[in-house]
């Protein structure tokens, strides 16, 4: 190898540090720091540091930061740790290594090593892997920090529900049937002559979206966090209604439709009086079923259920409110955290008597799951009018 071409490979490694650390270089900035070098005096280690300064630093607060690199990196043979003279012949174990060439392996070797007491270069690679470490990492076992960057990442999911077609007619130049109300008021201009035939086709509304979570004390570590999940799909989309329950029913909708996040949160939590208590799933669809289906599951609803299935009331009245609830909606999806474990099957008493009144059975553990759900609500199909067959995923 060439020294040209030798010297291009350690600009290049160079700047990849540089971005490693967490600054910002572009190619276009790697390309002109090597031709700067050829308009200067190589072998002044002062005149190579300046002109790698003035192309690749555009930041001053990273100028402390961009010198600890390049000292480290174009480290001549001069600077390299000499040891103490000593009179008689040097063992082969304390003999001076001799200074292999800089390469990538090289530097990813010496950054696991510990930190330059000069300063401490921080990877900052990590500020995008951070976010998909936090995709596939389970909402119960993070910690206060990462709660409040998974609040952020829900704040900007943006959710679609499948659409249904209404009995209402609409103006449609591409619709079959013809707007006979229009064509009439148009043929009276010009005496009795239809002259311009309007069309008409059903219009096409989102269905109605209908949220039900459970904050008994098994859901605990994901209570929270789902109210935060119900506030950002009910400021995405139109028609939707939510409810959390334990030992009873209660309705959070209104105190979610707040612009602030944490206060609409607040005011959910507070509504609630019976978080992290029992669970008696069948008496809580029961009441949900008498007081409020007949106004939320009309034209075609869609319902999730967010709960862990374990039952503490009567299992035969759980399977007739299931029964009931999937009759009343357009299609019921049962979300359970702990379906995200290789190792869960679905074998509690409440579980295994919803289950078969369940249309989707999907896991709601992380942020992948939470992107799997958006995908799997548009992907439901338009105009569906039959109902799917049940697949456990």
């Amino acid at each position: 190898m060439s020294e040209t071409s030798h010297l291009l490979e350690n600009i290049v490694i160079f700047c990849r540090m540089l971005r490693q650390a967490g600054l910002s270089v572009s190619s276009e900035q790697t390309i002109d720091f090597a031709r700067a070098l050829e308009l200067i005096e190589l072998s002044s280690r002062e005149q190579v540091y300046h002109a790698a300064r003035a192309m690749l630093l555009d930041r001053h607060e990273n100028s402390a930061l961009f010198e600890t690199i390049f000292n480290r990196f174009w480290r001549g043979p001069d600077q390299q740790p000499k040891s103490a003279g000593q009179k008689g012949p040097l063992a082969p174990r304390h003999r001076p290594k001799k200074r292999r060439p800089f390469t990538l392996a090289t530097y990813m070797a010496e950054k696991a090593r510990p930190a330059d007491p000069e300063m401490e270069i921080v990877d900052r690679t990590g500020s995008f892997s951070n976010t998909e470490r936090l995709q596939g990492k389970d909402f119960a076992t993070m910690t206060e920090a990462e709660l409040v960057a998974i609040k952020r990442l829900m704040q900007d999911m943006r959710w679609q529900v499948s659409l249904r077609r209404t009995r209402r007619q609409v103006p449609d130049p591409t619709g079959r049937r013809l707007h006979l109300r229009r064509v009439l008021r148009s043929a009276a201009k010009y005496g009795g002559i239809p002259l311009r035939l309007t069309r008409q086709s059903n219009k096409i509304k989102q269905r109605p979206l209908v949220l039900l979570a459970d904050i008994s004390g098994s859901m605990e570590k994901y209570a929270r966090l789902m109210l935060q999940f119900f506030y950002s799909i009910s400021h995405s989309l139109k028609a939707v209604e939510c409810f959390v329950f334990g030992t009873r029913m209660t309705r959070i909708t209104g105190q979610l439709k707040l612009k602030n996040i944490d206060r609409a949160v607040e005011e959910a939590a507070a509504e609630v009086v019976d978080w992290s208590g029992g669970t008696r799933i069948g008496a809580s669809l029961q009441a949900f079923n008498q007081q409020w289906s007949r106004r939320v599951l009309r034209r075609g609803a869609i319902v999730l259920i967010i709960s862990d299935g374990w039952e503490r009331g009567e299992v035969a009245l759980l399977k007739q409110e299931m029964r009931y609830l999937q009759h009343r909606c357009h299609r019921l999806i049962w979300l359970n955290p702990l379906l995200g474990k290789t190792t869960y099957q679905p074998l509690v008493e409440g579980m295994a008597a919803a289950l078969p009144f369940v249309d989707d059975f999907l896991p709601i553990h992380n942020l992948q799951s939470l992107a799997a759900l958006t995908e799997h609500l548009a992907a439901l199909g338009r105009y569906q009018s039959a109902r799917p067959q049940f697949v456990a995923l």
